[in-house]
């Protein structure tokens, strides 16, 4: 029998294949794919978004069961993975296809992300401003099957610097 108690959640974050593996590995995450989002070519390949003309950011999609895992711990495994207070950069990576957003698919993931970044930016972890954006979800495209599951396909544990 299929699950019918599931939702969407989207992020962008840097590169993609640290966050699509944590969130593999949280109960009640459903499946988690790299991907692309938030620009203006359909269907666009790793190549084209790497060169940083697309206005796609690299980002995950997540289907999870809420019953199991809620938004808000989504949120914070995200916030855990990226330096929310640097635009357009994480870690070596640089670029417009690397800045950090969070696509909500409902009023309610708008509602949450909001709170949680005031929340961080309050909490006094980080000296700057908190420039992660929260916008509408946007078409997500599944990046090429060599970087689904990257991490386990190479015994890697962190992004290549």
């Amino acid at each position: 029998m299929e699950n019918t108690n599931q939702a969407v959640a989207t992020f962008a974050g840097g590169c993609f294949w640290g966050i699509e593996d944590s969130f593999h590995k949280t109960k009640g995450v459903i499946e988690a794919f790299s991907g692309y989002s938030g620009g203006h070519v359909e269907n666009p390949n790793y190549e084209q978004v790497s060169r940083g003309n697309t206005g796609h950011a690299e980002s995950v999609q997540v289907t999870y069961d809420p019953s199991q895992v809620s938004y808000e711990e989504l949120l914070k495994i995200f916030w855990d993975h990226i330096d929310p207070t640097t635009k357009n950069r994480q870690g070596p990576d640089h670029g417009s296809q690397y800045r950090s957003i969070i696509f909500y698919h409902t009023p309610e993931q708008q509602s949450a992300a909001e709170k949680s970044k005031k929340e961080l930016g309050e909490s006094g972890k980080y000296d700057k401003p908190i420039v992660t954006e929260i916008l509408p979800a946007e078409p997500f495209y599944k990046a090429e099957e060599y970087h689904q599951r990257y991490f386990e396909k190479h015994n890697l544990n962190a992004c290549p610097a």
